[in-house]
């Protein structure tokens, strides 16, 4: 049986299931978690443990219909302005509430266009920022980057800042997918973009693509990957295309006739992930690739990879704050997030208080569960030995989801008395072992297509 058989037959070209950047996931969020569970978490954190932080700039000048995260158009500076001021309150906040002593070890701006901003708005946020917020010793910065809204004196100042790396939103350099998804952005835009970051001295770079787009063919996205590979990123992130109109509105502006099937969906990230590979870029997780010598690629050799809101990442801190409207912090006790429209969060901020609207509290059995997902997605493989060293009895309430695993991927997997490996292009798989931990899976969330 090849590899297209058998993904067919455990459901890989028809199942949904999430990407689990978070467990439990979003869909689990409710009201019952506010301000009161952040600022609880927060006072409470190690002082001798840093964070990360995430700061979300929602605005774009033009709004991509294939997006699906919490942005909003704009095309005057007045509006951002507002809204930055109300960031600043909140980074504020943050420094009076995080114990003495508490370090950024991450800082990473992302949206929307980050890059919509002005030079003095880039100033003036990271002076905020530094202000108010320590970074730790070998702080890292990460700014999104939109190649058709950026110049050399926005990427000035954000060097000035202290940013140490870009990652840089392509998606399809096709005109015909990229007309069918609002999102025009040529080779030279993007070569120009690469040549003033570097210029400024910033040489570790990502990328995102796409695949599974409209109009996408093998022809096309293996030039898109071409044009990439000449670019020469340290690390890629190639995602499957998420369509999912009853969130995202906007997709609804594109033709679902126009998008390929499953089979073909793994078709073209089949033919992009060996082209990739002739680059000399080596798979890390189920959608990212990295240079041989980037630390994501080490973290990976050595057990040290980690998955969050971000996709795949080396950060190894335990809180992610996540400022801005929609954010999303990741906390020892759970998740809690921001006001998802700008207007709620600038009420709630402007009342001198988190905005904090929703999320969830993890219990012990949460922890387990979502530390074995993160193996099945990091490392495609678990061992409850290791597990039980963490959590210690506790493991025992995975004995029924490895019986479902075992029964319903006995064809796919390799067995041992205490775990599995996922082994090659049966990796596709990872989403759907990883929903057997999921206890929550069963109560009728829509998801993204596993392929």
């Amino acid at each position: 049986m090849d590899n297209s058989e058998l993904l067919s037959r455990m459901g890989v070209y028809t199942s949904r299931a999430p990407r689990y950047t978070s467990y439990p996931t979003a869909a689990q969020f409710t009201t019952e978690i506010g301000n009161s569970f952040l600022v609880d978490q927060l006072e409470a954190l190690p002082t001798d443990s840093p964070v990360s932080i995430y700061i979300h700039i929602p605005f774009c000048e033009r709004l991509c219909w294939f997006c699906a995260c919490r942005t909003q158009g704009t095309r005057t500076s007045r509006p951002v302005e507002i809204y930055l001021e109300t960031l600043k309150a909140e980074i504020r906040l943050l420094g009076k509430t995080l114990p003495k002593g508490v370090k950024m070890a991450r800082l990473h701006w992302g949206g929307g266009t980050p890059t919509i901003l002005p030079p003095r708005l880039i100033d003036g946020l990271n002076k905020t920022i530094f202000d108010h917020l320590t970074p730790a010793d070998n702080f890292e910065f990460s700014v999104e980057i939109d190649p058709t809204l950026v110049d050399k004196d926005k990427i000035t100042a954000l060097r000035a800042g202290g940013m140490t790396r870009a990652s840089i939103g392509v998606q399809d350099f096709a005109p015909k997918v990229q007309a069918a998804i609002g999102r025009m952005q040529s080779v030279e835009q993007t070569r120009d973009c690469i040549d003033l970051l570097r210029g400024a001295g910033i040489n570790s770079l990502n990328m995102d693509i796409l695949y599974g787009l409209p109009y996408q063919t093998e022809k096309s996205v293996l030039e898109t990957v071409a044009h990439v590979g000449e670019l020469n990123p340290d690390r890629i992130a190639l995602y499957g295309y998420a369509h999912v109109p009853w969130m995202a509105k906007r997709q609804q502006l594109i033709d679902e006739a126009t998008l390929p099937d499953g089979p073909a969906r793994r078709g073209l990230f089949t033919k992009m992930t060996r082209a990739l590979g002739d680059f000399g870029m080596i798979p890390i997780g189920i959608d990212h690739f990295a240079k041989p010598g980037d630390s994501l690629s080490r973290a990976a050799n050595t057990g040290g990879l980690r998955r969050n809101f971000q996709g795949y990442t080396t950060d190894q801190c335990d809180t992610l704050i996540g400022l801005g409207a929609s954010a999303i912090s990741k906390l020892p006790g759970g998740y809690a997030q921001n006001a998802p429209k700008s207007s709620q969060y600038l009420r709630m901020i402007g009342a001198g208080k988190f905005a904090t609207q929703r999320g969830v509290a993890m219990a012990a059995q949460d922890k387990l569960r979502a530390r074995a997902i993160e193996l099945v997605m990091c490392d495609f493989a678990l061992d409850t030995t290791d597990l039980q060293r963490e959590f210690g009895g506790a493991v025992d309430a995975l004995t029924h989801p490895l019986q479902e695993i075992r029964r319903k991927f006995a064809e796919a997997l390799e067995f041992s008395a205490t775990g599995f490996i996922i082994r090659d292009h049966k990796r596709a798989l990872a989403r759907l072992i990883s929903l057997e931990f999921d206890e929550y899976a069963h109560e009728g969330a829509r998801y993204s297509m596993v392929s």
